[in-house]
């Protein structure tokens, strides 16, 4: 999976060159004077393609993203200058995803709000709360599927579905989609208020099973 973003990466860089290849001038409307540009059209596909791929890799907060989207809006500037500066960036996300920076920052931000929120979940258990704990952790879980999903360019969807495509394309066993099918069966029961399908000791495996996943499978 980690060639196949390599290798996409690539594909973006090198469309991303041909359109600049294809620039031509044209009147620019504020000045008046003739400057170079490429095609809207063209642009604005490379852009969602590439903006796509940041995504999937990185979160919404990382620069590589932030620097991405305010080069949309560098002032004075028309679709070659904005695409110049876009494939600097997606370059520069290029050469953190090969070191292996971006894999690592994602999964320390992503542990350390999985930690708190089955922290809070625990919390809630030992005050009795035991159907807030479950759902809490379930969707931890869920979020966990989600981010295995984007790493192995699955879709989302409901976390049965969501289950069974990870299974079924090993990245995980058989083995831990049933555990998963039936944690999600416990937080399914507490969020509907079926109190008498589970017990406290069932959402104490559960927190401690979420955690064992978190490790064997995002760390």
């Amino acid at each position: 999976m980690r060639d196949r973003f390599i290798q996409r990466f690539k594909e973006l860089l090198e469309q991303g060159k041909q359109l600049e290849a294809s620039r031509r001038y044209e009147c620019d409307e504020d000045s008046g004077s003739q400057r170079e540009t490429v095609d809207g059209n063209a642009f604005t596909n490379w852009k969602v393609k590439a903006k796509n791929l940041l995504l999937t890799l990185c979160n919404e907060d990382s620069p590589h993203v932030k620097t991405f989207d305010q080069a949309e809006t560098m002032l004075w500037s028309n679709y070659l200058d904005r695409l110049r500066r876009m494939m600097a960036i997606l370059d520069a996300a290029r050469e953190d995803f090969e070191g292996g920076y971006l894999d690592s920052i994602h999964a320390l931000v992503q542990a350390e709000v999985f930690d708190s929120e089955l922290e809070q979940a625990t919390e809630l258990l030992d005050s009795g709360y035991a159907s807030a704990a479950a759902v809490i952790a379930g969707v931890v879980l869920e979020t966990a599927l989600r981010d295995l999903c984007s790493r192995n360019n699955i879709a989302y969807g409901k976390m049965d579905k969501m289950n069974a495509d990870l299974a079924k394309a090993q990245v995980y066993s058989i083995l831990v989609q049933k555990q998963v099918t039936h944690l999600a069966g416990i937080r399914n029961a507490a969020a509907h208020g079926n109190h008498s399908q589970f017990q406290p000791q069932d959402v104490t495996g559960m927190i401690a099973a979420i955690q064992q996943f978190l490790v064997n499978h995002l760390s």
